[in-house]
């Protein structure tokens, strides 16, 4: 399997070395290594003359989906791997994942479990992030469980179910896991083989308030596919997030808001 590796980054250089060098310690060694630079205006050009055998390309500020598009578009293998700029490979997460293939050849997309740190310590993942792999839509409906790091996938699977959405600024690899998951299975390999670290600037998750309000626009994108093998569930799920979002609208007396959800709930 030759493999390309797709890295979305914006302003973070020392973190993107980081990224890459746990890229060049793999065991199993990818083919092509892709940097996407979104705009950054820090040092992170440099990267290439750190890096020469990597591909470095620049674009204009337009965000992380269309940075992962622009590498997938670009990568000359069947099977691209991602890794977001400020996460890290453990040295046999390509290797596990390769052999996970080779035994199922049926299953084009892969994750794996995760560690997470902050200020150089090891974090207790909350029980509802744990990973299961049964049934990959349901254990993503309510919020993503699988994290693009940790994610190897075959460019079959974007020309079936599309790219990533470049109008969503964040919870952009939750609508595509669960577009692939309502129709193929998800492999899962149990073991930690990613760290993701927070604590740093220009996180988006922690850069948005009411995550849910982004992900109620998957739902109801998925909601109106005549096809889905999910609708009940995806009902149940957007009713319950128009509530939260309601509850929240109301404590915070944000008129506009309330009007909507009250008028999203109405239509069930």
């Amino acid at each position: 399997m030759k493999i390309s590796v797709v890295i979305p980054t914006y302003n973070r250089y020392e973190l993107l070395k980081r990224a890459i060098s746990s890229v060049l310690a793999q065991s199993y060694s990818a083919d092509e290594i892709i940097v996407v630079d979104d705009g950054s205006d820090d040092n992170t050009v440099h990267v290439q003359q750190d890096f020469p055998s990597l591909i470095y390309i620049y674009q204009e500020n337009a965000g992380v989906s269309s940075s992962r598009n622009c590498g997938i578009k670009i990568a000359k293998n069947d099977w691209i791997a991602f890794l977001d700029s400020d996460d890290e490979w453990c040295e046999e997460k390509l290797e596990k994942q390769v052999i996970f293939h080779q035994n199922n050849s049926e299953i084009l997309m892969s994750y794996t479990d995760e560690i997470w740190i902050r200020d150089d310590k090891e974090l207790k993942i909350p029980k509802k992030f744990k990973k299961v792999g049964k049934n990959p839509f349901l254990e993503n409906i309510s919020y993503c469980n699988i994290a693009p790091s940790s994610a190897l996938l075959h460019k079959n699977l974007f020309e079936l179910y599309g790219l990533f959405d470049t109008d969503l600024e964040v919870c952009e690899d939750y609508d595509l896991w669960l577009r692939i998951a309502s129709y193929e299975n998800i492999g899962l390999i149990d073991e930690k083989l990613i760290k993701k670290y927070a604590g740093h600037e220009n996180q988006l998750s922690f850069k948005h308030w009411g995550m849910d309000r982004f992900r109620v626009k998957t739902l109801e994108k998925l909601f109106k596919e005549k096809t889905s093998p999910y609708k009940e569930e995806i009902e149940k799920e957007l009713i319950k997030k128009y509530k939260l979002l309601l509850k929240g609208a109301i404590k915070h007396n944000r008129e506009e808001d309330i009007e909507q959800y009250q008028k999203k709930l109405s239509k069930f």
